[in-house]
């Protein structure tokens, strides 16, 4: 009895704690066995007291014509189909765990599942944080944090949400199925071994963007054979299989909708087969994913008979056969099409677009999103556009190294209607094909939606900051973010120049005459026909580049014109000013919650990013940044972070212009040697010097706030118009968007996640 109840007794203490999480660990006492419950970091579940908020686009969806609404419906069908694949590109059991989830919540509504829940022995904070668990992740699609690579798993003991699951309606219209999917998933489900606990290549984590048995020699050699053929990465997947002829044997695999590899219709040449290569073998198939790009196809097909322009209709039918044959030269032309689409009201994108979350950098993840154009906003932004050539001889690179012409894009501020993938940006600078970016142009978005809510804090969470401070800090983060937004993806993402040397040994700047600024040399350095930023700065290269945009963020918001432009004067502009640095170096402190010790590793690319940026601030000296520690008002360890507004525009000018110099330089002229020595020096988190970082990311990891979650509505095409289903901003909310998502379909998009899951379960091991 006094084993039970010592069990009982600290069950529900740690229960009751604001890390209410535990998992069982077995202690011998007097030679009993005791369960107690050990608490497990509070970086690994999402709490209970989540915010989350709804992406109100009632009004902008409102105002679309019929044809427009229909076209919206069709490309967000598309992106929501597509980014199902996401689960596929997040960890082995995120596929099974999506459909265990969308089954058990489908069946029955939430007020009847409560009902189970309560009989089924769950407290109403267990079946809350059920709730949540789920929420996030339909909300990062997949159990790992799209922003932070870290695994998330459910704040309740197993054999609770077990119970759950059996009492179900689910469980009882079909108990086999039931718990065969529980079976797959449960142990991963709750697993926190030290590989699990992020995605990384090899030892260092989870990824399903390579087998199990690759490391990072392995993509190496990949990303070399994958130049020589001059093949995007993008879209595909790496598996390292068993040796042929004595040679390693590797397979490159396409996402596409059809899965043979010779020609097929409306298909030019095929780039599968057979290819030695440096003492391998690559065999190059398609067919991943093949039954979700096929959904992607057909409604971007449907969209199409909607267009209201030829560039859309050209644009849509490229992105088909990107889909159909996993050809990224068909989305780079139909990237081209969208580039010309000037000034849609709807506007969107889809593909494999971003690399943050391949350990190597070079693959992307899937993301669609469909947007209404804010008009009111995008009328700054178009302001800003029209200022970009005056703006841009202000960045401290020489001309030489600044592109010959700035090819004006289209740069707006969008409500989101849908964004489908593993996490909603704030803006977003597309596409991100270097070759198109230099040369043809590129378009900027602001998401307007996002960073109205995305913004908004409650006062008790705000950490790190001086208590006087904290009433102009959430006055004007939002105007001071919308800026930085701005500029980052616009001057930041759209500026600078890549030397190149084309396959006919033809170079776009002129070698005789243009000196490295660093060094005071000839340039001697350059990428090669075939080269991307991507493959040639890799593992650094997407967080690189984010902290030199940021770098542009706060370094051209110095200027009062800049400032007018969003309509900041006199004392308004440089409260907005201080702000958005203080922000920054806010946010650089944040960034240690991303850093993985054990490994050396950083999980988030903004966030490394943004640290480095802190560094650099608080090398620059003269009293500009300091860190204090200090103790809270609850007793634990606490941190003030204070900036000299005074020293901004003098010391802290000057450091980020020597700094943002040096990014540009080895960027344009492919130094990956120079460039990484600088980069990750920046970016180390030691214990030595004046900062003890080590220990002050114990600090921020105890007084860390989880990241907003974001309910989405849906679109349902009713006779002849489209009706715009909203959901209420909480955990349920969100779930019952995501089981609504799929209603007519769901049994054949689950059935289709379990086989293409369950054809590579050998390749995780």
């Amino acid at each position: 009895m006094f084993i039970k109840r010592l069990s009982y007794l600290l069950r529900k203490s740690f229960s009751s704690t604001p890390l209410g999480l535990y998992s069982q660990v077995t202690y011998s006492i007097q030679r009993k066995q005791v369960h107690c419950l050990k608490m497990v970091d509070s970086q690994y579940y999402l709490p209970n007291s989540i915010s989350i908020s709804k992406l109100d686009c009632k009004e902008a969806f409102g105002l679309l014509s019929a044809k427009e609404k229909l076209y919206a419906h069709y490309i967000s069908r598309a992106a929501w189909y597509g980014g199902l694949v996401v689960l596929l590109q997040t960890s082995p059991e995120s596929p099974t765990i999506y459909v265990l989830l969308q089954k058990l919540f489908r069946k029955q509504t939430q007020a009847e599942l409560e009902k189970v829940a309560s009989e089924a022995g769950l407290s109403p904070e267990e079946y809350q944080a059920v709730l949540v668990y789920a929420a996030g992740f339909y909300a990062n699609m997949g159990n790992y944090k799209s922003f932070g690579d870290t695994k998330f798993i459910p704040n309740l003991p197993k054999e609770k949400l077990k119970a759950l699951v059996w009492q179900s309606k689910a469980f009882k219209e079909n108990p086999a199925e039931m718990e065969s999917l529980w079976n797959s998933c449960s142990k991963l489900l709750f697993s926190l071994e030290d590989r699990q606990k992020q995605l990384g290549l090899g030892q260092d984590g989870i990824t399903t963007y390579f087998s199990g048995n690759c490391c990072l020699e392995d993509a190496k050699l990949a990303q070399k054979f994958l130049d020589s053929q001059n093949l995007s990465a993008y879209n595909t997947r790496l598996f390292k299989r068993e040796p042929e002829a004595g040679k390693q044997a590797y397979e490159v695999r396409l996402a596409s909708a059809v899965k043979m590899d010779c020609v097929s219709d409306g298909e030019g040449q095929t780039r599968c087969g057979r290819y030695d290569f440096e003492d391998a073998v690559f065999n190059v198939h398609r067919g991943d994913h093949a039954p979700l790009m096929e959904k992607v196809s057909q409604n971007l097909e449907k969209a199409k008979t909607y267009a209201s322009n030829e560039n859309e209709v050209r644009m849509l039918e490229e992105y088909v056969k990107s889909f159909n044959f996993g050809s990224v030269d068909a989305h780079k032309e139909g990237s081209r099409f969208w580039i010309k689409d000037k000034g849609p009201i709807v506007e969107s994108y889809i593909g494999f677009i971003e690399s943050y979350r391949d350990p190597f950098g070079s693959r992307g993840e899937f993301e669609g999103f469909v947007a209404v154009v804010n008009k009111a906003m995008s009328a700054r932004f178009a302001q800003l556009v029209s200022k970009a050539e005056v703006l841009l001889p202000e960045l401290p690179w020489p001309a030489a190294f600044e592109k010959d012409h700035f090819l004006r894009p289209d740069f707006t501020s969008l409500d989101v209607l849908t964004f489908a993938g593993s996490g909603i940006p704030s803006g977003i600078n597309i596409p991100n094909y270097d070759d198109i970016r230099q040369s043809e142009g590129f378009k900027n978005v602001s998401l307007g939606n996002v960073l109205a809510v995305g913004s908004i804090t409650r006062k008790e969470d705000l950490t790190f900051l001086e208590e006087d401070i904290k009433d102009l800090y959430l006055k004007l983060v939002g105007p001071a973010f919308e800026v930085q937004v701005g500029l980052h993806e616009l001057l930041g993402h759209g500026s600078g120049k890549l030397f190149v040397q084309d396959s006919k040994g033809n170079f776009n700047f002129d070698k005789g005459s243009i000196c490295n600024p660093l060094t005071e040399q000839l340039v001697s350095s350059w990428y090669q026909e075939g080269e991307t930023w991507d493959s040639k700065f890799s593992t650094i290269a997407s967080s690189y580049e984010e902290c030199r945009a940021e770098c542009v963020g706060i370094y051209m918001c110095l200027g009062k014109e800049v400032l007018s432009i969003f309509g900041h004067e006199g004392e308004d502009a440089e409260d907005v000013l201080y702000i958005n640095w203080l922000n920054m170096v806010r946010a650089g402190l944040l960034g240690l919650e991303f850093y993985t010790p054990e490994s050396k590793t950083w999980r988030q690319a903004h966030m490394r990013g943004r640290f480095v940026i802190l560094r650099v601030l608080l090398e620059a000296g003269e009293g500009l940044v300091t860190l204090k520690a200090t103790t809270g008002a609850d007793g634990r360890p606490d941190m003030v972070i204070s900036l000299d507004r005074s020293k901004i525009k003098t010391v802290g000018k000057n450091a980020i212009q020597k700094f943002l110099c040096k990014l540009q330089v080895y960027k344009t002229i492919a130094d990956v040697e120079g460039g990484r020595a600088l980069y990750e020096g920046y970016s180390e988190v030691n214990s030595d010097g004046p900062h003890d970082f080590l220990r002050i990311r114990e600090t921020v990891l105890l007084r860390k706030v989880a990241r907003k979650l974001f309910v989405q509505a849906n679109t349902v095409v009713k006779g002849e118009s489209v009706e715009l289903v909203e959901y209420e901003n909480t955990a349920a909310g969100l779930v019952q968007s995501n089981t609504d998502r799929f209603q007519e379909d769901a049994e054949e998009l689950e059935r289709h996640l379990l086989e293409l899951s369950s054809q590579d379960v050998s390749c995780w091991c």
